[in-house]
């Protein structure tokens, strides 16, 4: 249940692990955890924070959460935020797509992944997979997470945007691929 928020990523980490739970509760084992976008900031987080899981594919996202802001919200955001409590963050049409609380903002601008990846375990595997032509999220981020995230690799996907709209086959091919790889390895390592 719950509806979109902008920022809350630790807490979505923390949603994540009550998934992850309920899972293992279940006697399911859960070998690998992927997100897209938002998504794959908040895997990341996960594996910094719990350390329970060695498999983390993060497709497409964001390394610099202050990074973009201005172009999303406006120019004015903090001034806008400060007076309204808000900014509602509209679509093309001009409906409202989702809104950006004062509280959710300052949440996104605390949130350091250069700190949380330099706590993943360094035997998690991460994969980092990013268009060339994300329009959402610069590849810029691909680059930095290539830096920090110490068992990590890094697919560009040529031509690919942040919907992977024309290149659906080569990302998950690739996520696939990483991930059969990676557990293939646990196997080997585990005898």
């Amino acid at each position: 249940e719950g509806s979109f928020q902008y920022g809350n990523y630790y807490r979505e980490a923390d949603d994540l692990h009550a998934v992850l739970q309920h899972f293992s509760g279940e006697n399911r084992a859960v070998s690998a955890i992927l997100g897209h976008s938002k998504g794959g900031i908040v895997v990341l987080l996960y594996a910094s924070k719990y350390q329970d899981i060695h498999i983390v594919v993060n497709v497409s996202g964001c390394y610099d959460l202050k990074r973009g802001i201005a172009e999303r919200l406006g120019e004015d955001f903090m001034e806008i935020i400060k007076k309204d409590g808000h900014i509602d963050v509209k679509n093309k049409t001009g409906g409202v797509e989702y809104r950006v609380t004062e509280e959710a903002l300052m949440d996104s601008l605390r949130t350091d992944m250069h700190e949380a990846c330099l706590k993943i375990d360094k035997e998690c595997r991460v994969l980092t997979v990013h268009g060339s032509a994300d329009e959402i999220n610069s590849v810029e981020d691909a680059l930095e997470f290539a830096k920090v995230i110490p068992n990590h690799q890094l697919h560009t996907i040529e031509g690919a945007n942040h919907g992977y709209t024309s290149h659906q086959n080569e990302l998950a091919s690739t996520v696939v691929k990483f991930i059969k790889s990676a557990l293939e390895q646990d196997k080997v390592s585990s005898k």
